[in-house]
């Protein structure tokens, strides 16, 4: 039987976790994501992942869980942002603007 190799990630501020997967070629993002699932399960614990409802990627290009990914391909798991980019770059303008710069 041929499989298809891939890498789940998922990464904090300060440390970071993937799960190497072995799966069947038309295996989609879902089941990596549920493999994984049950990878960390069974091993390190793991704060908080959105298994079923976080933003997921490969290679830092967002794609749907139904998405069939290719052989060798990274798998991302994406956390919320902290805070909207746009408005933390207005609010550093605006702050530079009142010092005169």
């Amino acid at each position: 039987m041929t499989v298809k190799r891939c890498i789940v990630a998922y990464a904090l501020v300060d440390a970071q976790w993937l799960w190497p997967l072995e799966l069947p070629p038309d295996a989609t993002v879902a089941d990596a994501l549920a493999a994984a699932r049950d990878g960390a399960e069974r091993t390190v614990p793991v704060p908080e992942v959105a298994w079923d409802s976080a933003i997921v990627g490969i290679f830092g290009v967002v794609c749907a869980r139904e998405h069939v990914f290719a052989d060798g391909d990274r798998l991302e798991i994406y956390r919320p942002l902290a805070a909207d980019p746009r408005a933390a770059r207005r609010a550093r303008v605006a702050r530079a603007k009142r010092r005169g710069r």
